[in-house]
């Protein structure tokens, strides 16, 4: 598939000016996500689908888009970020071999396929970096709004502003991984920068589409809780304190052998975030009953509730307003 976002150099190189990376790469090679491949001074993205199934949207995570409802998932492979920790190395650091013919679904057949799923609200681009794939998804994007389902995007962040603004046309949902709060550790860690990911953060926000945040906590490395906290900060300042907040589990992957995260930890964690937050999840572990639950910001009242991956919500009238107190709920039910 011919790429967007890139400029030819001499010597028949090319430059990728899809993410922060802006990747030259020479003939006949492949850019650091290991997809985007300079043929003969032209890009073109080298991948396959890795995998295509219907999950909870819970799964995403988005807890509030459509909660209770089932999503078409579909990746590839590759990503423009290279964490130690990556819980989906296989697919996300995999390279496919240059002379292997990528084998992707056409379009047409991911839209039915979304059809003829109960329950199913639209296509979630998720599994691998779908910035890496952006032409294929954004293909199969543009068919699903023309078709009235939605679509979720699970991403890095690790992107340009000008292929953002083209994704934000097509795109109904974030979650956005926000794999730390220090430029030290994302360059350490991801092999990348943490103000891109930011501006991207504030330009979703500003374009009106939904946003949640997951954070990997990693023992030693991630959880410093002075750094959470003006994390906690910056989102309830500059995105607003509605933005659902993923607190997640880490386990060992990859390259990072470092113990599973303390669930006393997370607590702490959370702890924190709900001083600037309202809605904080723990993700990755199975607590006690109701700690998945949301819960009006106003009143407190149960909105929905969750176990697991069973979902009901009961606490919205047809109106969009909470049953109690009547304040109005600004996502999608």
């Amino acid at each position: 598939m011919q790429c967007l976002f890139y400029k030819t150099l001499d010597d028949i190189k090319v430059r990728c000016q899809l993410c922060p990376h802006n990747c030259t790469i020479p003939n006949e090679e492949l850019g650091t996500c290991g997809v985007r491949y300079n043929d003969s001074g032209k890009l073109v993205c080298h991948t396959s689908v890795s995998g295509l199934h219907t999950d909870p949207i819970e799964k995403k995570p988005l807890y509030h888009f459509y909660p209770g409802k089932q999503i078409l998932s579909v990746g590839t492979y590759g990503c423009n970020l290279q964490c130690s920790f990556c819980q989906n190395h296989s697919i996300s650091q995999y390279c496919a071999p240059k002379n292997k013919k990528p084998h992707l679904y056409n379009p047409v057949d991911i839209i039915n396929r979304a059809f003829n799923q109960n329950n199913c609200i639209g296509i979630a681009f998720t599994y691998n970096e779908p910035t890496v794939w952006v032409e294929y998804m954004l293909e199969i994007a543009k068919l699903a709004k023309q078709n009235s389902l939605a679509n979720a995007m699970v991403t890095n962040g690790y992107i340009n502003p000008k292929p953002l603004d083209m994704i934000l046309e097509f795109i109904d949902a974030f979650n956005i991984d926000l794999k730390g709060f220090s430029d030290k550790f994302y360059k350490k860690f991801t092999g990348g920068k943490l103000s891109p990911v930011l501006n991207t953060l504030k330009t979703i926000a500003k374009s009106g589409k939904h946003i949640e945040i997951t954070y990997l906590v990693i023992p030693g490395l991630n959880d410093n809780e002075s750094d959470f906290k003006k994390m906690a900060e910056w989102i309830a300042s500059e995105l607003g304190p509605s933005i659902p907040l993923h607190i997640n589990r880490y386990y060992p992957a990859y390259k990072m052998t470092k113990e599973s995260t303390p669930i006393e930890t997370l607590l702490e964690l959370r702890e924190i975030a709900s001083q600037h937050l309202h809605h904080i999840f723990i993700g990755n572990v199975i607590l006690g009953k109701g700690e998945s639950n949301t819960r009006c910001e106003n009143c407190g009242n149960e909105i929905v509730l969750r176990t697991q991956y069973s979902v009901k919500v009961v606490g919205v009238n047809n109106e969009g307003l909470c049953k109690n107190c009547g304040k109005a709920i600004p996502w999608k039910h």
